[in-house]
């Protein structure tokens, strides 16, 4: 069995980019989402980055939670709590959370598109694909979907807490050297 150790590689979580990612997804929905779609879109995209690009999109903190991993940053913004209000420079979040659903206030607006100009052209074409993928499967589908080792790790720490290490292949290529480099760097990389 392998050890579970405690995550050393950290990331600067931007606000602004979640803000205009998750603007963008109810937009493109034009309905209201649930959280947990987009709570496992940010999941893709952060884990298919990371193996693709050698750094997530958001770097986002994870739980593994029963239902799959959560990025915390983002499951508050979507609860609306007033934590990255002020970080963002709003009075508001773009959204009202319904229950465990979430839709934009400005339903006359779905037709416009909100700006993504915090967002890399290669960020924002993972993210586009990421999303509708989680969005394509069922409830039961994304939880199994987002179980994988590094969930399992994480559900193994104390405090839930996922590993950026344990969401790195197992065959990216020098995996060790990448994750000595993402644990260097990784809080000084601008996502």
């Amino acid at each position: 069995m392998l050890p579970v150790t405690t995550p050393q590689i950290k990331f600067r979580f931007p606000p602004k980019k979640c803000l205009q990612a998750v603007q963008w997804m109810l937009a493109t929905a034009g309905e209201p989402l649930e959280f947990h779609v987009i709570l496992k879109a940010i999941y893709f995209a952060d884990k298919r980055m990371l193996n693709e690009r050698g750094r997530p999109v958001f770097g986002a903190t994870y739980r593994a939670m029963n239902y799959g991993p959560v990025p915390s940053e983002v499951y508050e913004m979507l609860k609306c709590e007033p934590y990255w209000l002020s970080e963002l420079d709003l009075q508001d979040y773009p959204w009202k959370r319904i229950g465990h659903q979430v839709e934009l206030i400005d339903s006359s607006r779905h037709n416009e598109m909100p700006s993504t100009s915090c967002i890399a052209e290669k960020d924002m074409g993972i993210i586009k694909e990421e999303f509708e993928r989680s969005r394509a499967m069922s409830f039961n589908e994304r939880t199994k979907e987002t179980h994988p080792m590094d969930w399992v790790r994480g559900a193994k720490r104390p405090d839930d807490r996922m590993a950026y290490e344990d969401m790195l292949a197992d065959d990216y290529p020098d995996r060790e050297k990448m994750i000595k480099y993402l644990i260097a760097i990784g809080p000084r990389l601008v996502l």
